[in-house]
Formats: structure tokens, C-alpha cells, sequence
């Protein structure tokens, strides 16, 4: 059985793309266990090839626990480009037709195309938004078309984001 779930930095305006302008200054220990915890129940991580390329530029020479884990993924990369995979067990996907043929729990990190492409298709079993208490004013933005959501968690941190898992309704 298939599982894909989602987890995205936020802005409470809803910018997603760029958090590294942003969310470093929200991002604690509670904030990277709650991170941690959700990467631990997932078999595979799914990304789109800009994120792949952004975590591949970082991870494989990153330290700690969270670098082990992202780079001991099995990682599949949903491309419609041409691209070199060379960061460690990474198989790249057409579309998201081959998604479908996917077992296991699936973490999407960032992402945010491949996430409305999810969403668009049914494909999306739950949404995770860590919400940071900071508005970016301009950015791309997760949401270009109506939606709607079951809240399903909420945990509220010291930096003063909270995470937020949502269940979309079909």
C-alpha cells in the first residue's frame, strides 16, 4: 500500500518557495525532531528535480542524523528533464503515472509543483505545513487552485511555528 505525504516551510502568507530566506530563525530542536519523526516513518523520499538538485547540492556532504537519513533514502525523482542523478540511490520517474506503481510511505520535501501535481491527481494522502510566524510578502505559493482539508495534527513549538498536518477531502 502506497502512502504520500507532503512537508513544507511555510510563511504565514503562504510562501513556500525559498525558505532559506526565511525560516532559519523558527527552525529549533523541537522543530528538526518533529522533522526527524516524519522522515523516520517514511520508506522513500519523492521529489521534483529542482528540490532534487537543491538536496543533492547539500546532503551528501552534510553531517549529523538527518544527513544520514536523507542520504540512506531511496530517493525518486520525478522529472521530465534530462538529468544526472548522482546523489545515491536516486531513480528518477517520468510522471506521476509512475508514482502510482509506488509502495511504502513516500516523504515529499518541498516540492511545491510536485505537490499541486499530487494534489490535482488524488494522489496526496496528507499535507504537512510547519507555519512560520514570519509574512515573506512575495514568493511562490503552494495553493493555485481551490482546495480543501481535514486538519488531522497540530503542534505548536517554542520558535512560535506550528505544524500542521492536513488530510485533503475528497
Amino acid at each position: 500500500m502506497r502512502k504520500i505525504v507532503a512537508e513544507l516551510f511555510s510563511t504565514l502568507d503562504g510562501v513556500v518557495e525559498g525558505p532559506e530566506k526565511w525560516h532559519g530563525p523558527f527552525h529549533d530542536d523541537e522543530v528538526d525532531g518533529a522533522v526527524m519523526a516524519g522522515m523516520d516513518e517514511a520508506d522513500a523520499l519523492l521529489v521534483g528535480r529542482r528540490t532534487y538538485e537543491d538536496h543533492a547540492a547539500y546532503w551528501p556532504t552534510a553531517d549529523g542524523a538527518m544527513a544520514d537519513r536523507m542520504n540512506a533514502f531511496q530517493k525518486y525523482v520525478v522529472t521530465s528533464s534530462d538529468v544526472r542523478l548522482e546523489w545515491a540511490n536516486s531513480t528518477p520517474l517520468s510522471g506521476l503515472d509512475e508514482v502510482t506503481g509506488l509502495d511504502g510511505t513516500l516523504l515529499v520535501t518541498g516540492s511545491p509543483t510536485l505537490v499541486r501535481g499530487l494534489l490535482a491527481r488524488g494522489l496526496l494522502d496528507e499535507l504537512r505545513l510547519v507555519v512560520d510566524p514570519v509574512v515573506a510578502g512575495s514568493g511562490g505559493r503552494l495553493f493555485e487552485a481551490p482546495a480543501a482539508f481535514e486538519r488531522a495534527a497540530c503542534r505548536e513549538f517554542p520558535s512560535g511555528s506550528v505544524s500542521v498536518t492536513y488530510r485533503p477531502v475528497r
